[in-house]
């Protein structure tokens, strides 16, 4: 018997399905293999390029090997105690090169810990493990990002479905939730909708069993349709209905979820936080942990300190450069907003004429008269910020950080620019991720404040250890870091 051109089409379409789903339940265990092979041809590309340069010859297969599936093995089982392994991990390139190098680092120490306590340090080429270390950071990077745009193509194109889901709420909050997430572009395949009409001004007469048999034909068609979740879209308030709707679900094998409400698109690291029987929806945290703000704080200090006793001769020179160009105090202090928004008096070498700390400053232009001949000097090489490694021993700022702006400009900007003030959830910089991006000088427009902010505040919600260390480099490297100097 055959089958007509709808039959075909709908059994093409079934078995396209049954791929997808087939292929996320593999996509962890593929993405692994592919991490482990990456992993040991790194090894065994840094081994063979040491001892071909070395010793002229291909090196000892077997250690090689060992070294390979040692490292490998690690790399993998941290990932998997992280969680990476899931395909909604690779379905945005956003965080991934951090939490590959994350890893990376984790698996390399782990190893030097282990081959420490086996007492097998001088198994192992001490140059092939560095170098594998160094080629390790840019090749795994580039393979992460290669995976994660393939398996996400694949998701958008529909060849890998991260869940079939099945929706149900009342029309317009069910078409709210669709248009401003799109699931399909996250690996969501949406089976059926179920639009609940329970309390409909024509079906007023008795809403709660109008939505009870609107629940029992929308729970009938899930069971039918054998999707992996159910989403509830609806406003939270409506507490009775919710209920009713998790009460039909419960039945079927799925998972429930609470479709979210429009104020939670605003935040990208929602936590549900519990503390004893207390459950909350956690929108925003600290920017740093205690333990982030010890860990910052110990290298600031050691630092700074390091900093302050290698270029005692360079300040002694700038010092005595000033006095002799125009006379007068050697630094210049200011007041500024810290941490939480406390004032403090900021450290600089004086650069101009003027020394203003009133309710009204006028900022330094291109050009500027007031600013002096060994000014110049000091603002085009960031020389002048050097005395305020006296404010990061004091506590006062940070070495990395959004720059401080003076008080009467903090005020001027707050009123104009929204959550300006967030700023100020950490401690000020002496440099910062707008001035590595050429975000420094003169602001005299309020679009270039608002970018300098913009760039402020995506160092606070990305801060780590390792932007903080990559931040101080092209401050000392990078050109963009010297543009739009005054």
């Amino acid at each position: 018997m055959m089958m007509s051109v709808n039959e075909l089409d709908y059994a093409a379409a079934t078995a396209t399905e049954q791929r997808a789903n087939a292929w996320r339940h593999w996509i962890g265990l593929v993405t692994a293999l592919t991490d482990a092979f990456v992993v040991m041809g790194v090894v065994a590309l840094a081994s063979l390029a040491h001892h071909l340069q070395a010793y002229g010859h291909l090196g000892d297969r077997q250690i090689t090997l060992e070294l390979a599936i040692m490292i490998a093995a690690i790399f993998v089982f941290t990932n998997l105690l992280r969680g990476r392994y899931r395909l909604g991990n690779y379905l945005s390139t956003k965080g991934q090169v951090a939490s590959a190098f994350t890893v990376w680092n984790i698996t390399m120490v782990a190893f030097i810990a282990f081959v420490f306590i086996a007492k097998i340090v001088d198994h192992y080429s001490r140059a092939v493990v560095l170098a594998t270390y160094l080629a390790g950071i840019p090749l795994i990077a580039l393979a992460r990002s290669l995976i994660v745009r393939t398996v996400s193509m694949a998701s958008k194109t529909g060849r890998i479905t991260a869940e079939r889901v099945f929706l149900i709420g009342r029309e317009a909050d069910v078409m709210s939730f669709v248009s401003r997430h799109q699931p399909w572009n996250i690996g969501f395949a949406i089976v059926d909708v179920a639009y609940l009409r329970g309390q409909d001004a024509r079906r007023t007469n008795d809403p709660a069993a109008a939505l009870a048999a609107d629940l029992a034909t929308a729970a009938a068609r899930c069971r039918q349709m054998r999707p992996d979740a159910v989403f509830i879209a609806m406003p939270w308030s409506e507490q009775d209905s919710i209920d009713a709707c998790i009460d039909a679900f419960m039945n079927l094998p799925v998972a429930i979820h609470l479709a979210p409400e429009r104020i939670m698109d605003r935040f990208d690291k929602l936590h549900i936080a519990r503390v004893g029987s207390l459950a909350s929806l956690r929108l925003t945290r600290p920017a740093l942990s205690a333990i982030e703000i010890a860990c910052k704080r110990a290298f600031d200090v050691v630092a700074a300190g390091a900093i302050l006793v290698l270029a005692a001769p360079l300040l002694l020179l700038i010092a005595a450069a000033i006095r002799l160009d125009t006379g007068g105090p050697v630094l210049f202090m200011q007041r500024r907003y810290g941490f939480n928004q406390m004032p403090f008096r900021i450290y600089k070498f004086r650069t101009m004429t003027t020394a203003e700390d009133g309710d009204v400053i006028r900022q330094a232009t291109r050009g500027d008269a007031r600013v002096t001949r060994i000014g110049r000097i000091l603002r085009r090489y960031n020389l002048d910020e050097l005395p305020q490694l006296l404010n990061v021993i004091a506590g006062q700022m940070s070495l990395v950080g959004p720059r401080p702006h003076a008080l009467a400009h903090d005020h001027e900007f707050q009123r104009k620019i929204a959550l300006y003030a967030r700023r100020h959830n950490v401690k000020p910089g002496i440099t910062g991720w707008a001035q590595v991006n050429g975000l420094r000088g003169e602001t005299d427009t309020d679009e270039k404040m608002a970018r300098r902010i913009a760039c402020d505040h995506w160092y606070i919600d990305n801060w780590s250890f390792w932007l903080d260390l990559a931040i101080l480099l092209r401050t000392l490297v990078s050109p963009r870091s010297y543009r739009n100097a005054l």
